[in-house]
């Protein structure tokens, strides 16, 4: 490997952006087994509906991040009924029929299921987004788009019935993938705001008795400057709290080139436009609301088996994490915690793929407080810092994306605190250097130590599910 010299310079004084504590978030689906794609079916027993809640497994990736923020939802949200109050037919789950939108009949959640689910989530400290069907009551009005007002009866019992029965969601959120140009329905923006508005009353008569009240959330679809525009001036100041957009950058779970888009800095790199486009949306239409990834899988139709669920994936996510930040992207949620392709933990065994350590390493290490940095010398180095998590100093992420070079980095932190900080080090990144602690001597004679983690694939194989700290495995 050649190593070729990069410099990267942090400034330590000010932050220039700031996520929740809970940034890291991950989703749970509706798709049953019979979910395929491409002639692969990867969702096995992984849904809301029948995953196994009493694994041991399941529960301690959970319970690790403490919390983690996991959003129910996905394309069948809006074909949901929940079987509560006067809903005037019976409980049926989803069955295949491919004639229907995504392939599937209408299903419905059973309340025992509502409340295993609570338990579980109770049990293992997650933070809670829920995702309600906002197709309830619509009429088709012509092909690819739904109009008319939001039947919001079954939704409301089931809010209530949540609340009288002490379960704490954080965040309630509205339809899926209907804004914009939508999936494969739509809804116009003007008549989303005024389902946002009933909503808000809802939310508001259920929840008047508490001091701390569940954050509106809305459209989780892909940015759509003008229909985002209009949506947030026609719902209003302080309805909408947080805008989600969903990102599935590395195109179809089919495509062969998903590891070359990877690993391409100028690609990944494009969707810094739709971060800045949302930042600005909301300065300027809706400065009362935050923004989040509501759902991300890079490569879309249930990813890629050995690509989005293997190490190579970790290029793209971590660069996700670091670049979301930036653009102050509150929270980042990954499609999936569990299911397709694209899971942080195995979809039949629960064990944690490398995108999981990736997440967990993330969440302890990197702080709320977003650092400025200027990286020189080379595009294959991605650099991202951040204040430390729980501690004093500065958590720096670098990720190689070049098959042959090795960088030598020089680093230089400016801070008015410079007489604690360790400026001018030298790190090398290379495949499989195992240096854990390099001790610096600062001007004044303490030395000081910091500590490295170096993530890499087993045998160097990039399509490998094991991923290597400091030369050891992660199991």
């Amino acid at each position: 490997a050649v190593h070729v010299n990069a410099n990267v310079s942090i400034n330590g004084d000010t932050a220039i952006a700031e996520t929740d504590t809970d940034f890291i978030c991950a989703t749970l689906d509706w798709w049953p087994p019979e979910k395929c794609d491409y002639g692969t079916c990867s969702w096995g027993n992984a849904s809301l509906l029948n995953l196994d809640l009493k694994s041991l497994l399941l529960a301690n990736a959970v319970k690790a991040f403490d919390p983690l923020k996991i959003r129910l939802g996905g394309s069948l949200q809006d074909k949901v009924l929940y079987d509560v109050g006067d809903l005037k037919q019976p409980c049926h789950p989803f069955v295949k029929n491919a004639s229907l939108m995504f392939g599937f009949t209408n299903g419905c959640l059973p309340m025992s299921r509502w409340d295993a689910l609570n338990l579980f989530f109770k049990k293992t400290g997650a933070t809670v987004a829920f995702g309600l069907n906002a197709l309830n009551g619509r009429k088709n009005i012509s092909k690819g788009v739904s109009g008319g007002p939001w039947d919001s009866t079954n939704a409301h019992a089931f809010i209530q019935y949540t609340v009288d029965h002490g379960y704490k969601i954080n965040a309630w959120e509205l339809g899926n993938e209907l804004s914009g140009t939508g999936i494969k329905t739509r809804i116009s923006a003007t008549q989303y705001a005024a389902d946002m508005i009933e909503l808000t009353r809802i939310l508001r008569e259920i929840y008047k008795d508490f001091q701390v009240k569940p954050q509106l959330v809305a459209p989780d679809g892909l940015f759509d400057a003008d229909w985002f525009k209009e949506f947030l001036q026609k719902s209003g100041p302080n309805i909408v709290n947080v805008v989600t957009h969903h990102i599935y950058n590395l195109g179809p779970g089919v495509d062969e080139h998903l590891v070359e888009k990877i690993l391409d800095p100028s690609y990944l790199s494009r969707e810094e436009s739709a971060f800045k486009g949302l930042k600005t949306t909301l300065e300027n239409y809706g400065p009362w609301s935050s923004a989040w990834v509501g759902e991300s899988g890079g490569a879309y139709n249930s990813g890629r088996n050995l690509v989005t669920n293997a190490f190579v994936s970790s290029f793209w996510y971590l660069d996700q994490l670091g670049m979301a930040s930036t653009y102050n992207t509150k929270s980042y949620c990954r499609q999936s915690l569990i299911g397709g392709n694209y899971g942080l933990l195995n979809t039949t065994t629960y064990v944690p793929n490398p995108d999981y350590y990736s997440a967990l390493l993330w969440h302890r290490l990197m702080g709320a407080h977003v650092l400025s940095l200027s990286s020189k010398g080379t595009q294959y180095l991605r650099a991202y810092a951040h204040c430390t998590k729980n501690a004093t100093g500065v958590t720096l992420l670098l990720i190689n994306l070049s098959k042959s070079d090795g960088f030598s980095v020089g680093l230089s932190i400016n801070s008015s605190f410079k007489e604690n900080m360790d400026t001018g080090l030298n790190l090398s990144i290379k495949q499989g250097q195992k240096n854990v602690v390099v001790r610096t001597q600062l001007e004044n004679g303490d030395t000081q130590s910091r500590l490295e983690y170096h993530l890499t694939a087993k045998d160097g194989d990039l399509h490998s599910q094991t991923m290597l700290l400091n030369g050891k495995v992660l199991d």
